[in-house]
């Protein structure tokens, strides 16, 4: 093919081509982000019972597939490789300048145990796997992959997947276990130390949660730690979060802003994101994280 990405799927659904082989003559397409709305929720169900679909040519005309008679309900295509692409789809690759493609489902297990090669079509099955990206595999005059050469595209994807899967998987185990070390030391810290002794030694709370600054709120008294807010403004959103959120043990927001505090403005670009958890009713943790500007190629 003439061009072939690697497609990333994130939280809010949108793509990232995070890796890219072209022919040189191309324009890269390496670290673009697309909307989710390019693959919508069909199409990403239909990967997961599907997972390798080519299109030979995209300007072909489509041919109906001619039902018996005596079936008394349409035929289900989820599954048929002879399934025509949706005109939307066909006219989106036209306009990248693409004919044919071959696109291969990366599934992930997202929970279950379900790792194996696909053994049937059933929800069951389906629901404890995640659809972590694909690989798209692009031409520019028609293509047609014979089915053994498919097939074998379908049996990597699934090698690929299970690679993945335990990557994940063990970059999620190695930061469980720093957080259960640093928690295992900061409570070895309040045993023998002062409560302060959290956010004036090492390691802090800072290195709980990624943060751009951590304060504690105790006895009256605040220690800061990296970039805060300051006194004045601690005691201004304590206000705030104990007029509407007292009966909480803590909380979380991604903009005091958004969250409807009213002092936000006053904090700048400095705080943005705030964590926080509820020691007693007068003393508190605290989290921050500065507003992030980054530039995003769509």
């Amino acid at each position: 093919y003439d061009r072939v990405m690697v497609y990333r799927f994130h939280e809010d659904e949108h793509g990232e081509v995070v890796a890219e082989s072209r022919r040189n003559d191309l324009e890269p397409y390496l670290g673009l982000h697309y909307p989710a709305t390019d693959i919508p929720q069909a199409s990403r169900f239909l990967f997961k019972q599907n997972r390798v679909r080519m299109i030979a040519d995209c300007h072909a005309a489509p041919v109906r597939v001619i039902q018996d008679a005596s079936l008394p309900q349409p035929l289900c295509l989820v599954g048929s490789t002879l399934r025509a692409p949706h005109g939307c789809h066909a006219q989106y690759m036209a306009s990248m300048g693409s004919i044919a493609s071959l696109v291969m489902a990366v599934i992930i297990s997202s929970g279950g145990d379900d790792d194996g090669p696909r053994g049937g079509s059933s929800s069951s099955s389906s629901s404890t796997m995640k659809l972590w990206g694909l690989v798209v595999c692009h031409h520019t005059s028609p293509r047609c992959i014979p089915f053994p050469l498919r097939y074998a595209c379908e049996f990597l994807m699934q090698a690929f997947g299970l690679q993945l899967n335990m990557e994940l998987q063990l970059a999620l185990q190695l930061s469980e276990k720093h957080i259960l070390r640093t928690q295992t030391l900061l409570c070895d810290m309040l045993l023998r130390d002062s409560p302060t002794g959290i956010v004036t030694q090492s390691p802090s709370i800072m290195d709980l949660v990624k943060c751009d600054g951590a304060a504690l709120y105790y006895h009256g008294k605040y220690y800061p730690l990296g970039v805060t807010p300051t006194e004045v403004q601690i005691k201004d959103i304590i206000g705030w979060l104990t007029a509407g959120h007292g009966d909480s043990t803590g909380l979380s927001m991604d903009s005091l802003a958004d969250a409807g505090y009213p002092g936000a403005a006053a904090l700048g670009d400095a705080v943005c994101g705030m964590a926080v958890a509820y020691i007693t009713t007068s003393d508190y943790l605290f989290w921050f994280r500065s507003h992030t500007a980054k530039e995003i190629k769509w």
